[in-house]
């Protein structure tokens, strides 16, 4: 699989619509490359409706997003249809850009081996590199934890949590407990210091009967 830093291979790949779709036409544009199973399948489907949904989010970021499997334009097109998808999936039944790459490995399932399509993401910066890579995605977060990465939302989540508020709150707290513990202190010593003083002259008043 393609790691961060590697160049985007070459590529020319049909939409849904019959557009074609080249990686030098891209040049000069920051994209999301997503790779899926199978179009209208359960995980791929909730995949696609999330990245759908937040489509108005990565406009706003400037990255373009391209779903990618080894179905057909006509399968591409009746996925779009029925689940209203407004960004473009890739053809690529002859899997040159899905074993390129390096997304065309073998699974396992119920204890058989068969190859198949890896479920990740590389998102592709405006010189044609790979800038960031999912491999393990969650079709039920995608978009966002993509979104997450590029507005930055890792580390204003960080940011949110500062250590030093909690010691401030702390610091606080003592603080305010002290001044109540000097008046109790305050109350108590003045009949602490009366009882010496009434039972002396208690005493010398019974000498003198």
């Amino acid at each position: 699989m393609l790691q961060v830093n590697a160049k985007v291979p070459d590529f020319a790949l049909k939409d849904q619509s019959g557009n074609t779709v080249t990686a030098k036409a891209l040049k000069g544009t920051r994209y999301l490359l997503y790779f899926y199973p199978k179009d209208d399948t359960s995980g791929c489907t909730t995949q696609a409706c999330g990245v759908r949904d937040a489509e108005p989010d990565f406009r706003a970021a400037n990255v373009k997003v391209f779903g990618i499997s080894a179905d057909s334009e006509a399968s591409h097109q009746k996925f779009v249809k029925k689940f209203d998808l407004n960004f473009p999936l890739l053809a690529d039944p002859e899997r040159q850009l899905i074993e390129a790459m390096g997304v065309w490995v073998e699974k396992s399932m119920y204890g058989k081996k068969y190859m198949g399509i890896a479920r990740a993401s590389f998102l592709i910066d405006a010189h044609g590199t790979v800038e960031k890579v999912w491999e393990k995605v969650n079709t039920a977060t995608h978009a966002q934890d993509v979104l997450s990465y590029l507005t930055g939302g890792d580390s204003a989540a960080k940011a949110a949590k500062p250590k030093a508020a909690s010691k401030t709150v702390a610091s606080k707290t003592v603080a305010s407990k002290k001044p109540g513990a000097t008046k109790a202190a305050a109350k108590k010593a003045p009949s602490k210091a009366a009882a010496p003083v009434k039972k002396p002259a208690a005493k010398s008043a019974g000498k003198a009967k």
